[in-house]
């Protein structure tokens, strides 16, 4: 595995950098992103798991930088809602929602719905220019609030309360946060693999 230390974040999105650079921060890494890199392409995700789409992301990119990339995909998983988002978290009420119309549009399906339990998931896969893949899945538990709060975190965090907590992820702190989430529970069991091998 060449340049072991090197490693390119196969997302675009900003609040998944921001977040990954920060868990791995403290584990010697060299991360680039894939912009930096000059990688403008969509991927397209035809997965029906999080571990298909975060291997389909990885190893594109990993064969277009010659480095080992790290993917992941996650997504929210309702229980009165039999699962759903799911792997169609991103694209969940239709293709041109905003974020927040996203999670709106979860919270009006909801409505009237007692049981609220839910959990994000989350799935990472570093995959090696010579083929070898590492994958780690992390989740947090939790229920869907029944109304917005918060303003930091992305995606579906103003309506997800995680277990033992009072407060949406959106109104935790980014070291709070780190502790819990699913991303930051993917990333630590994919250090602890990375370590072993």
């Amino acid at each position: 595995m060449d340049n072991k230390n090197k490693f390119v974040l196969a997302t675009a999105n900003a609040g998944k950098i921001s977040e990954m650079r920060s868990i791995l921060s403290d584990f010697g890494l060299e991360l680039v992103t894939r912009d930096e890199l000059g990688i403008d392409i969509e991927i397209e995700e035809t997965g029906t798991t999080f571990l298909e789409n975060a291997t389909i992301k990885a190893r594109k990119i990993a064969e277009l930088s010659g480095m080992a990339a790290i993917a992941d995909d996650s997504g929210l998983m309702v229980e009165a809602l039999g699962g759903k988002p799911g792997v169609y978290t991103s694209s969940f009420g239709g293709d041109n929602l905003s974020a927040r119309e996203r999670y709106l549009f979860l919270l009006k399906k909801m409505e009237n719905m007692e049981q609220r339990g839910a959990k994000f998931v989350c799935t990472i896969v570093c995959a090696f220019p010579d083929g070898d893949l590492i994958s780690a899945t992390g989740e947090c538990g939790g229920s869907i609030a029944t109304e917005e709060a918060g303003s930091d975190g992305f995606g579906y965090d103003p309506i997800f309360i995680p277990t033992g907590y009072s407060k949406t992820m959106a109104e935790l702190t980014q070291e709070e946060k780190n502790k819990i989430s699913h991303r930051s529970m993917a990333l630590n069991n994919f250090k602890a693999k990375l370590q072993r091998g």
